[in-house]
């Protein structure tokens, strides 16, 4: 039995439980009635024919009545049943309907669903509010990082160099804040286009230069001359993240960018790893590990973004990690690939 002739079956089940409820009552008038009757005309001697003739016309009226309550009920259930699908799939206000349960019954559905609209379109502003909070406080908070980084880049000391690296973390948590309110935002400006990948992980590593100078890291990157089918600003968020985070977990060693076929974009590391438990939620928002706990300033938001940018581009993002040997980062971008130059 399929789907459907279940669920019709299901309707006609309830239809007759409650047509049987309605008719209850008249079902035990009429059996009181028939217990008087039968005790008068046995009172006066009547011939019992005359009582089965009148108690089979009785059950015939009663079989009736039964069926065209049954049929109504089933009349009334399909009718509500279109309604409510008429409601689901557009926002029309429902026809009064037959009878005054079913006209509470639609003007309860008519409160439920303008009350969902009104709290939709709270949510909407809040959210549309807070987005344009954090983009005024990102493009506020920038000017001051600008004017501490040119007062201490004028002396090259060892001071200055850490307070330097302080500033770059500042900017980067600045910009994630950014990134992260714009995510459910429709301020996403995704432009999707043929982008060759190298000038984007080239200009990645640029930004991350003084990091890998400042830690004594080597980096391990060929070039490459793949073309990706993709939004270069969402992508570029995606492997600053991963590139942060192999810098913070690597204290010696070396970081690696390799492009393997199809189109598997690797960010590896020579770093702690990932405890195995862990693994499987460093995506997850909020989640630090073993990892965050010893990185007392880690707030687990960055590979989360990572997750969901990734998925909004429709790129699998998966991580592979040995504790104590490193991590590679792998994102798949043969699906959105162009070609090779």
């Amino acid at each position: 039995m399929n789907a459907k002739n279940k669920k019709n079956t299901g309707r006609g089940r309830r239809a007759l439980r409650d047509a049987l409820r309605r008719c209850l009552p008249l079902y035990l008038f009429t059996l009181a009635y028939a217990a008087a009757a039968y005790a008068l005309f046995a009172l006066y001697a009547v011939d019992p024919e005359v009582l089965i003739y009148l108690g089979m016309l009785a059950l015939a009226a009663l079989f009736v009545y039964t069926i065209a309550v049954v049929a109504t009920e089933l009349r009334a259930a399909e009718h509500r049943q279109q309604e409510l699908i008429r409601l689901r799939s557009e926002s029309a206000v429902p026809q009064p309907l037959r009878t005054l349960c079913e006209e509470d019954y639609t003007e309860e559905l008519i409160h439920r669903r303008d009350r969902a609209a009104e709290l939709s379109a709270e949510l909407h502003r809040v959210k549309t509010e807070m987005n344009d909070y954090y983009t005024a406080w990102v493009h506020q908070i920038k000017t001051p990082i600008a004017v501490i980084r040119m007062t201490v880049s004028d002396d090259d000391t060892p001071e200055h160099r850490a307070v330097l690296g302080e500033l770059f973390r500042i900017e980067q948590y600045v910009d994630m804040v950014l990134q992260y309110a714009r995510l459910d935002s429709e301020a996403n400006d995704l432009v999707i286009a043929e982008y060759a990948l190298d000038p984007i992980l080239r200009a990645s590593v640029r930004k991350f230069a003084t990091q890998f100078v400042a830690k004594r890291l080597a980096l391990n990157y060929d070039g490459t001359d793949l073309t990706v089918i993709t939004d270069k600003k969402w992508l570029s968020v995606i492997i600053d993240q991963l590139l942060s985070n192999a810098i913070k977990y690597t204290p010696s060693g070396a970081v690696g960018i390799t492009v393997e076929p199809p189109g598997l974009l690797c960010i590896s590391d020579t770093g702690i790893g990932i405890a195995p438990q862990d693994l499987p939620r460093i995506f997850e928002r909020g989640y630090t590990g073993e990892n965050g706990r010893l990185e007392k300033r880690s707030s687990g938001l960055g590979l989360y973004l990572c997750r969901r940018a990734a998925d909004m581009l429709s790129i699998p993002l998966r991580a592979e990690s040995t504790p104590g040997e490193g991590s590679r980062f792998i994102l798949d971008l043969s699906g959105g690939r162009a070609g090779n130059g």
